[in-house]
């Protein structure tokens, strides 16, 4: 939970919560942090013996004045392009931007003018300061809840349109992690890991693992998603074929994992599947809850393989952005 809620970084989990625990360590982040402190310490330390000589006069005071103000400058170090391998150190560098910070605060000012106000916020040292600043955090923060919202919206529309394919739907997915829960980090830049199978959607969890995303017709998919049989809702043929198909891609998948790992660094081992088909809308006779109930029974007797519908994931989704997020799109949705 703390890793998935972003409290803790991925080298935390990783030594912290050791699948066999009597296992050896990973030393590479022991040995990096130690030489990266070894680093910085012989820097200090050559940086203080060059003020000394610049200022033989200057005492402890002085020196960690000097340091302070170092810290500060070097957050803004800078690449020369004419001298590749090389970085500088600007002096005063931080000077400047917190100036340009309170120009931006309390002397500038923008009178109708969308397009100015644009390019003030499209500066990277405003993204610096914001994500510097407990307040600035709070309004990126925002920002990408309204972004998250709008791209929901997006792909809301596209799961409801009754021509909508396949394509249409991996399109609009596309980049948009975030939505499948905060267990990925990310998607996958090769799609065909296997010869002759390619992957709608490879997420990556935290793990290095790779999950599997098989993308099924929404509101265009011919046919039901469950009938009756014997007194109880089960999942149509056109389920068991989807998770056939997301089977087929595991076994393949653990098959080549070795060189999929060494060529991609892509662990597959421990790959799983979900499969989105469908919408409740399908079959208005039938009630949402029982559906999603049928698929959940199915799920819980199929080994790496989850099936759920689109609705269903866009609400999971809806509910991560918060409540009140969800109830304001909502109504701005029923006043259109």
């Amino acid at each position: 939970m703390d890793y998935a809620e972003e409290r803790i970084l991925q080298p935390d989990f990783a030594e912290k919560y050791r699948l066999f625990q009597e296992g050896i360590r990973n030393e590479s982040l022991r040995r990096y942090v130690g030489r990266t402190l070894e680093i910085n310490f012989k820097y200090i330390a050559d940086a203080g013996r060059e003020f000394l000589d610049k200022h033989p006069d200057a005492d402890m005071k002085d020196l960690l004045s000097h340091f302070d103000s170092l810290s500060r400058d070097a957050r803004h170090l800078v690449a020369p392009e004419g001298q590749p391998g090389r970085y500088k150190l600007i002096r005063g560098r931080a000077e400047v931007v917190l100036w340009l910070e309170r120009a931006l605060h309390e002397r500038v000012d923008i009178e109708d003018s969308e397009e100015a106000a644009r390019r003030v916020a499209a500066l990277p040292e405003t993204w610096a300061l914001l994500a510097d600043d407990p307040d600035g955090q709070m309004i990126l923060r925002a920002a990408q809840l309204q972004q998250r919202a709008d791209r929901l919206g997006d792909l809301r529309r596209v799961v409801e349109d009754r021509k909508a394919a396949e394509l249409d739907l991996q399109r609009v997915l596309q980049g948009q992690h975030w939505i499948f829960g905060g267990r990925f980090i990310g998607e996958a830049a090769h799609r065909r890991l296997v010869q002759g199978d390619e992957i709608d959607l490879p997420l990556i969890r935290g793990d290095g693992s790779l999950h599997v995303v098989e993308l099924k017709r929404a509101m265009s998919m011919r046919g039901p998603l469950v009938k009756r049989y014997r007194g109880a809702w089960v999942p149509t043929a056109a389920v068991h074929d989807a998770v056939g198909q997301a089977v087929n891609y595991l076994v393949g998948l653990d098959e080549d994992r070795q060189r999929i790992f060494e060529d991609l660094g892509i662990e597959t081992r421990r790959a799983s599947a979900i499969v989105l088909i469908g919408h409740p809308a399908l079959q208005p006779d039938v009630p949402e809850r029982e559906i999603n109930e049928a698929l959940r029974t199915f799920n819980t007797h199929v080994n790496r393989v989850e099936v759920i519908t689109y609705k269903e994931l866009l609400d999971n989704a809806e509910r991560s952005l918060g409540s009140s997020e969800v109830r304001s799109r909502r109504a701005d949705a029923g006043s259109e």
